[in-house]
């Protein structure tokens, strides 16, 4: 199975966490343990849970997180829309973030997909 800081959406997924906490420290301070907290819990899930599954060494297990994982991504999806609604993010910083959780998002299904097929 390697090393999952090999797997690709692992290291995407790393960089898109570091990409939040840069764009959230600009959230309004009030936010801290609303909105920018739940961002940051989501995002770092995502990741989170990859390695936690992959260093399992079963495969039912590791598809279990890499599910959580992906869950977390649908979760950040949603936190993203309610922080352009409320002008937390502007149009373009929210469409690059939004296109890399989705990526992430396809990547997931794919490694799913596979692991699940005999």
């Amino acid at each position: 199975m390697g090393n999952y800081k090999e797997l690709i959406v692992w290291q995407k997924s790393v960089d898109l966490v570091t990409e939040i906490y840069n764009v959230t420290t600009a959230f309004p301070k009030e936010e801290l343990y609303g909105l920018t907290s739940q961002i940051r819990r989501s995002s770092i899930s995502i990741p989170s849970n990859i390695a936690e599954g992959h260093s399992r060494r079963s495969t039912s297990d590791y598809l279990q997180f890499l599910k959580i994982s992906r869950g977390s991504c649908a979760e950040l999806e949603t936190q993203l829309i309610i922080s352009r609604n409320l002008n937390y993010l502007d149009l373009e910083k929210f469409q690059i973030l939004f296109e890399k959780t989705s990526e992430i998002s396809k990547m997931l299904n794919a490694v799913i997909t596979k692991l699940q097929t005999p």
